[in-house]
């Protein structure tokens, strides 16, 4: 069931690592790289809560209730990331990363929500970190893509404003893991049909129509539980801290611990690819904290919340430390905390949602859930980030990082607030 992940986290980690060196290569100024980005999050902001609230109302005894937007999801997925570094100009990179991100979306809620539906609340911490162990494996094997093409031989420079074959080697690879990965899943994963079938079919009987499911989606937002309301603001820090990475890590770091420039040098280029396999450190890391998560879980009663919040606030330090070293070989020592923060991200908050929601209406919360991820990014693309760390900070790139840290800390913190037994227990 989780091997989808895998294709999917492919397909993040190449977008998260290398899309803004697409945007470089292509002519983008560091300050406007955050706009670039914007279009995916507006999508995720419609696109989530809808698939969502339709997966929950799908059935079919065949084809299941979520493994029909798992498939859309793949095919529109591994179009956008084949094509996506064959761009020749910023406006198609950005439609590219526009329909990868939108579509992975249509994929990656009802995965989740699929996870919530084949396992008891017992061991949702234990599924959901099951998967993050499979997402880490995705991401460190991906961010290493263009770094083992160039070691094969494949060209790592490019005419300016041409993307090196490297780069367009490693997402096509990506692209086939992706469909792959996800083609598995659905041929090999078995769905549970609703309880009560008659019932289930004279609800959407009752409330069919796109008014009334517009209507309905709404008075699920303003009805969430106050668990999900909390984890809320939670999720905002977080994600606004990992979107300011995705968005500045290749530019700050480059810049900063390597004194490359010109997106057009192979001297650039080169330290590009040390980056990305650099940032796969935090997917490895994820993997191996996972791993073990997975055998704690599986074993006794965890604290999610005091886990969430450690976890967070150890990644905030390594995004502070970026700024400090003085060997890039320390870079693996920033991102491994920075891992740990990406494995408890990818799990924790899920398994505390998914014990105070409705089963019947997982996939749409599920949706409204991850609102709280499109929203930072959205905030931070629109001048938030340059905003902030330029204000905070000073003007030098690489303060990016110091930013993404301290909003990772307060994210941590804002664990705090989540009081609810069930939530905070398994």
């Amino acid at each position: 069931m989780s091997f989808g992940f895998l294709g999917i986290q492919f397909g993040f980690a190449l977008q998260g690592g290398f899309m803004s060196r697409i945007f470089q290569t292509l002519g983008a100024d560091k300050d406007t790289i955050p706009f670039l980005w914007i279009a995916a999050p507006l999508t995720g902001l419609l696109v989530q809560p809808i698939v969502g609230y339709l997966s929950d109302r799908t059935w079919h005894p065949k084809f299941g209730r979520r493994k029909p937007f798992f498939f859309v999801g793949a095919v529109l997925s591994t179009f956008a990331l084949f094509l996506a570094p064959y761009s020749s100009a910023l406006w198609m990179a950005a439609g590219a990363l526009w329909i990868l991100d939108a579509s992975i979306n249509i994929s990656m809620e009802p995965f989740r929500a699929l996870v919530a539906d084949k396992l008891p609340d017992s061991q949702r911490s234990y599924g959901f970190v099951v998967q993050t162990l499979i997402i880490g494996i995705g991401t460190w094997v991906a961010s290493n893509l263009p770094w083992l093409m160039t070691q094969l031989g494949i060209p790592n420079t490019a005419p300016e404003g041409v993307v090196p074959d490297s780069v367009k080697y490693a997402f096509g690879i990506g692209a086939l893991v992706l469909f792959i990965s996800i083609l598995y899943t659905i041929l090999t994963t078995d769905e549970y049909p609703p309880d009560d079938l008659e019932e289930f079919e004279r609800e959407k009987a009752a409330n069919k129509g796109l008014f009334a499911g517009i209507s309905e989606i709404f008075e699920n937002i303003s009805g969430m539980p106050a668990v999900m309301k909390k984890l809320g603001i939670v999720q905002f820090f977080s994600w606004f801290a990992f979107f300011t990475m995705w968005s500045f890590a290749t530019p700050a770091i480059t810049e900063h611990v390597f004194g490359a420039t010109d997106p057009a040098s192979a001297a650039y280029n080169d330290a590009a690819d040390n980056v990305g396999s650099y940032m796969g450190t935090y997917g490895l890391i994820s993997m191996f904290y996972a791993l073990i998560l997975a055998f704690i879980a599986s074993k006794i009663k965890i604290n999610r919340r005091l886990l969430h919040l450690t976890s967070l606030i150890l990644g905030g330090f390594g995004f502070i430390l970026i700024y400090y070293i003085q060997e890039p070989w320390m870079l693996h020592i920033c991102f491994a905390l920075v891992g740990i923060a990406w494995a408890s991200i990818l799990s924790m908050p899920y398994a505390m949602l998914s014990s105070s929601v409705n089963p019947k209406k997982m996939g749409v919360y599920m949706g409204i859930f991850n609102m709280f991820i499109v929203i930072p990014q959205i905030v931070a693309a629109i001048g938030g980030v340059n905003f902030l760390y330029k204000n905070l900070f000073g003007e030098e790139v690489i303060n990016t990082m110091l930013l993404a840290g301290t909003f990772l800390i307060l994210a941590g913190l804002a664990n705090l607030l989540i009081t609810d037994k069930k939530a905070i227990h398994d």
